[in-house]
């Protein structure tokens, strides 16, 4: 049976609810997002952004868990019971090295922060009972039958798009120790780290040629020598992997640490070879993009859906699909001379107002699709039976 609200409540007048809201509340918004926008932080050191956000959602009442599950700038805020289904909001905050919010992250935690308070506004106006909603970087409850993970993306393309996939991913770091001699005097008595970390270069190189067209491997060196007078003794080299699906990254993970390995080899040098976690793949959810698409059309915006051929960034908001099901929606932004995500023009478009007005409406379409999960018992099954026939085929 479908638990409704309907009555003398129209969908209609619940949109129009969150609209006034959210309009009510758009300039202190906007501040919120600014001061991110304005104080960029690396990941695990958002100080700034966790405070401004848990004192503004203080302010309107909530109360935020800080320095939840043991991270300094994780938090949660829950809003109604603890029983029924979990609709959360999945907010990013952290800025890149050297270029700041270039990934729009002051709006991502906009759009996840506005689509909690607009969906609590609601549940709490019209009398949605034993039903939960919550925000913050964590996911605490993973259960597929209980809970739901709403995020949003920015990016420089102008069209709003959904059913693009992400890829998988991990990074893989070699570190080399060899034996230091002078270079001069008694070269023949040294091993040479830098010689295996160019040696894996050129391996993983030539890899590129056989890899297929979807996959990407790019790296950097994190340490090399300063001096030209002693044969290097410790030399380190990271690489970021990419594939479109879990197995296809481990498969090309495996032959990208046997270039790794053959550098050693070469050369003499032993090898420590540490391995990240690994992001993965996206797993998209037709109903849930459905019905974000049509509440982003109820206000007037026209929304691409549809498969393609994915994107080659890569997420964590990936893992969060394989244990439950997620919206992962793409919000265009305007920006000026073709800048792209992680430059310093698409920066500079992340704190204007027209990009702030663009994330408020994709925050009213997520907290509209949380009111359906919540609301909709044949919508929500919908749901999971989307999520549990797209896990049989993989």
């Amino acid at each position: 049976m479908t638990v409704s609200i309907e009555g003398p409540h129209s969908r209609h007048e619940i949109q129009k609810s969150v609209d006034e809201y959210i309009d009510s509340l758009k300039g202190r918004l906007y501040q919120l997002n600014k001061s991110i926008h304005e104080n960029p932080e690396l990941a695990y050191k958002e100080y700034h952004a966790h405070d401004a956000i848990c004192s503004f959602l203080e302010e309107l009442g909530f109360k935020p868990t800080r320095h939840a599950y043991g991270l300094e700038t994780a938090f949660e805020v829950i809003s109604g019971s603890d029983e029924g289904r979990c609709v959360n909001f999945n907010a990013e905050y952290d800025a890149l090295p050297g270029i700041g919010h270039a990934c729009g992250h002051n709006l991502i935690a906009t759009a996840s922060v506005t689509g909690f308070i607009a969906l609590a506004h609601v549940i709490s106006k019209f009398g949605i009972r034993e039903k939960r909603s919550c925000s913050g970087p964590l996911l605490k409850r993973m259960e597929a039958g209980r809970s739901t993970c709403l995020t949003l993306e920015l990016t420089s393309r102008l069209t709003i798009s959904l059913g693009a996939s992400s890829i998988a991913c991990y990074d893989i770091v070699c570190t080399y120790e060899g034996v230091s001699a002078h270079s001069a005097a008694n070269p023949h008595e040294g091993i040479n780290a830098l010689d295996a970390v160019v040696s894996a270069y050129n391996n993983i190189s030539m890899l590129r040629q056989q890899i297929r067209p979807d996959e990407r491997i790019h790296g950097t060196i994190l340490q090399a020598p300063k001096i030209t007078n002693a044969i290097p003794e410790h030399t380190a080299t990271k690489y970021s992997v990419r594939s479109p699906t879990i197995k296809g990254v481990q498969e090309l993970g495996k032959r990208v640490c046997k270039c790794m390995e053959a550098g050693a080899l070469a050369t003499g040098c032993k090898l420590k070879i540490e391995e990240s976690p690994i992001y993965a793949d996206l797993r998209l959810n037709q109903p849930l993009c459905d019905a974000f698409q049509a509440h982003m059309g109820d206000q007037g915006e026209k929304i691409f859906s549809g498969e393609s051929d994915g994107l080659s960034g890569s997420t964590d908001q990936g893992n969060v699909t394989y244990a439950i099901p997620g919206l992962h929606a793409l919000i265009g932004i305007p920006v000026t001379d073709d800048a792209n995500n992680h430059t310093h023009g698409f920066a500079a478009a992340a704190g204007t107002e027209v990009a702030h007005e663009r994330t408020l409406k994709g925050g009213k379409a997520m907290a509209m699709t949380g009111l359906d999960i919540l609301t909709d018992d044949d919508f929500y099954a919908r749901v999971i039976e989307d999520f549990e026939k797209d896990k049989k085929r993989r």
